[in-house]
């Protein structure tokens, strides 16, 4: 296929974002088969977060000794098979094993596609880091609308997940077999410092970023087709709206993101998001009806849209250790976050009531906003 090669990193990180927003999608049927309340079933979805912390500690050298190509075939279509099984798992301990797997695969693909288009961005000379999370949002977006038609059309869930990987397999093999490996940056071309991936000192600033955005992902991703279900007992097709508004104005404002960090700097415009989160997250919190709920996704999605990436692109281009060894560094402390979110935010649903644990994500948020002064203030990277 005739591809630019930031097109392929496109294309995995979207076929990355179905598979796994196609089984969060059903994770009201999952609880329901599974028969177990909401604290168990994050105990079980933390299986993903325990796999992806190991795989962001120790895999960078093996990501690095692989290369793109190879790492994203087995990453990429790796995830996906793992997340069609999951329905066909009858009990909470098998799905649990199955997204340990799940999540050693899902850190060695974050690796491999954040280093991958970095070094991309460098060789293009201009930003296409946020273009590339913006894919991953738009998967989410696409598989979030296709899985409200698909549920309220009562397919099952082995069979819409047995569908995404068959979609992922093909598209997947056809594009990453074109795939070939970017250079390094030359000011970040210098001998590997160790095998575990660890954050230093002045990383701290943008894991704190990355927490907070990922922490607030999740919880839109994660419990917003719950919340909906509980407590406005909606029908299936505008309980998944939810989910629908949140991806589709995340991944509209990452598609479009580059060119305001271009202009205003990527510490303006964190600013401004993480303020945007902060007011989603109240109106979803304080809800009266419906409509203020999605609007309250929608803002959720669009504030925490560009976070991370924006601090992915800062780890990737310090020059005190390798840009893979950074940017895992970063994704450990941040990227476990997305799949902690169930647990942690599934524990204070269960007892304290759905609506507080949107309210518990504000803290984080202030955090961050006290480091986005580790982001570059510079209108544009590539001047």
């Amino acid at each position: 296929m005739r591809l630019e090669p930031q097109q392929r990193i496109y294309v995995c990180f979207f076929l990355f974002a179905v598979s796994m927003g196609a089984m969060l999608s059903r994770l009201p049927d999952l609880q329901d088969a599974l028969q177990i309340d909401k604290s168990e079933l994050g105990l079980t979805l933390i299986g993903a977060a325990i796999g992806a912390l190991i795989s962001l500690t120790f895999a960078s050298p093996i990501v690095a000794r692989l290369g793109a190509r190879k790492t994203a075939f087995i990453t990429v279509l790796g995830t996906s098979a793992s997340l069609a099984l999951v329905p066909w798992m009858g009990v909470a301990p098998l799905v649990f094993a199955i997204l340990l797997c799940e999540g050693l695969l899902a850190g060695a693909l974050e690796i491999n596609l954040n280093v991958e288009i970095d070094r991309i961005e460098a060789q293009l000379g201009r930003g296409v880091m946020n273009r590339a999370h913006g894919f991953w949002s738009l998967g989410f977006f696409v598989t979030a609308l296709a899985s409200s038609v698909i549920r309220q059309a009562g397919i099952s869930m082995q069979l819409h997940l047995a569908l995404t990987f068959t979609f992922v397999l093909i598209v997947g093999s056809l594009v990453i077999a074109g795939m070939r490996n970017a250079p390094a940056r030359p000011a970040q071309d210098h001998p590997e410092v160790g095998h575990v991936a660890l954050p230093t000192l002045g990383l701290l600033p943008l894991c704190v970023i990355g927490i907070a955005a990922f922490l607030v992902e999740g919880a839109g991703i994660d419990w917003s087709a719950i919340y909906m279900r509980d407590v406005f007992h909606v029908e299936p097709f505008v309980g998944g709206l939810g989910l629908t508004l949140f991806t589709f104005f995340m991944a509209l404002a990452r598609l479009f993101a580059d060119q305001f960090v271009d202009r205003f700097g990527s510490r303006s415009v964190a600013l401004s998001l993480l303020l945007l989160s902060t007011a989603g997250l109240c109106a979803v919190w304080v809800a009266p009806h419906p409509n203020v709920a999605l609007l309250g996704f929608a803002l959720i999605g669009a504030g925490c849209s560009a976070v991370y990436p924006l601090a992915v692109s800062a780890a990737a281009q310090r020059t005190d250790r390798p840009a893979h060894v950074n940017v895992a560094a970063l994704g450990q402390m941040s990227f476990v976050v997305f799949f902690l979110a169930p647990p942690l935010l599934g524990f204070v649903a269960e007892h304290a009531g759905i609506r507080t644990a949107y309210l518990v994500c504000i803290p984080v948020i202030l955090a961050a906003l006290m480091g986005v002064g580790s982001l570059s203030a510079r209108r544009s990277a590539f001047a």
